[in-house]
């Protein structure tokens, strides 16, 4: 028996279960997992309006269903099992914890009140038990700084209207929280010109079509056509979002004037973010463009009233202690997935926080290959007991995992508190969805 054990349920984590566990059918797989309930940034990164994406759980699920498959949740590598502990009764472990850490912008100001990453926003909203009571001020201005999906989506669920945000599975909270906002502009700020973002035409688009807003785009920064340093590989993207966003700012305002202003601001990064208390009350933009309309003082210095601010820069790799780990880049150390001998990286935590769900079964199947190619080569596999052991060190250290029959009862209770047309609503205390199982 091939005893493997990989960290994490999320995309990466779940795609390369379901290979390993197909591939080599005298394998059993444990999935471990922080949190009491599976998925990972499907549960809780992708924007709560977006079902459609969430639906890939489905596939997840029967993952976990697989007889040689074990879903382990409540369970903290690093804390309640170690590095050394998993490489002794393992043949095979792999690293798909993602990168839930957000970026910092490195500039003064960030510590203030009303800052806050997008990291830990999306999971206030998505009710993520670390940030469940987050309560974040939401002011009539708001400034998201970045210029990929993960700042579209926070800009669409802040202006949405609540009418739509009925059928998702938005935390209560939260949608009662941001529907008696008085959010009046959303500024998305870009270091970047508008060919270098990375947004999707498609969540472009969505956001372009919201019948609530109305758009506020400089001329002078969209090119009529992608700049020559766009590779090619991004050049049918980035054409489409150049012609969305030109085609905006020649469209009529939304009915009544837009109930909220919506400012793409391109080449200008972020300075500095300054309060007279301790909340932000102002931002500073250095002006790339010297010749730009905005650029109000003589330093090139475009300054704007926010009273919250929402960095979505990127994110990071949590580190496990003893698994080599490259802080420089916020990934695990690794050559082409390998970390050491039997011990892989996949997704995020290898690559860096990019790319979309997709992306991580292209790596999972790679790395699959791989994995089976190292075991072919690994004659005779040492004996190791797997979570025959794992389970006996539980018991010894009063560690009760959840297991995925224990999910399945969580899931029930959260579809049974939903509201009419929401497809749950969300538990957000571990020690509530634990409560259940007791």
């Amino acid at each position: 028996m091939i005893h493997i054990a990989i960290i994490g349920s999320g995309p990466s984590g779940c795609y390369i279960a379901d290979m390993l566990a197909k591939k080599l059918p005298d394998s059993h797989v444990d999935l471990f997992e922080r949190l009491p309930t599976p998925f990972g940034l499907v549960r809780a990164g992708v924007a709560p309006d977006h079902q459609h994406t969430k639906n890939i759980t489905r596939q997840f699920e029967r993952t976990l269903s697989r007889e040689n498959v074990r879903f382990v949740g409540n369970v903290h590598i690093g804390t309640d099992l170690s590095y050394a502990e998993l490489k002794e009764h393992y043949h095979i472990i792999v690293f798909a914890s993602g990168a839930p850490i957000d970026r910092k912008l490195g500039i003064p100001g960030e510590s203030l009140d009303g800052v806050y990453g997008s990291g830990e926003f999306s999971r206030w909203y998505n009710g993520h038990p670390d940030n469940a009571d987050l309560n974040p001020l939401i002011s009539e201005n708001i400034a998201v700084i970045g210029n990929g999906n993960v700042a579209l989506d926070i800009l669409r669920v802040l202006s949405k209207e609540k009418e739509l945000l009925l059928k998702s599975d938005i935390s209560q909270t939260a949608l009662d929280k941001i529907s008696n906002a008085n959010i009046k502009n959303i500024y998305i700020i870009g270091r970047r010109g508008a060919a270098d973002a990375n947004f999707t035409p498609m969540e472009l688009q969505e956001v372009m079509s919201q019948p609530n807003l109305t758009f506020h785009i400089d001329t002078s920064d969209i090119p009529e056509s992608p700049p020559e340093h766009i590779p090619e590989e991004r050049l049918r993207n980035t054409a489409k979002n150049l012609e969305i966003l030109h085609n905006t700012k020649t469209q009529a305002s939304a009915p009544n004037g837009g109930i909220i202003h919506i400012h793409f601001l391109f080449n200008r990064p972020i300075s500095t973010i300054t309060s007279d208390t301790s909340r932000v009350s102002n931002i500073e933009l250095t002006v790339n463009n010297a010749t730009s309309s905005l650029a109000t003082s003589s330093k090139n210095l475009l300054p704007l009233n926010v009273g919250t601010v929402i960095s979505a820069i990127g994110y990071v790799s949590a580190p496990v202690p003893n698994v080599p780990f490259n802080n420089n880049s916020g990934i695990f150390e690794h050559h082409n997935s390998l970390i050491e001998p039997g011990v892989y990286a996949v997704g995020w935590c290898k690559r860096g926080a990019n790319g979309v769900i997709p992306s991580n079964r292209v790596d999972a199947t790679t790395l699959s290959k791989d994995i089976i190619a190292d075991l072919e080569n690994t004659v005779p596999l040492p004996h190791k007991e797997g979570f025959s052991c794992i389970s006996t060190l539980f018991n010894e250290r009063n560690i009760k995992p959840v297991s995925y029959n224990d999910w399945q009862v969580i899931n029930k209770a959260e579809i049974d508190r939903a509201t009419t047309g929401k497809p749950r609503e969300k538990i957000t205390t571990v020690s509530k969805m634990l409560n259940l199982l007791n």
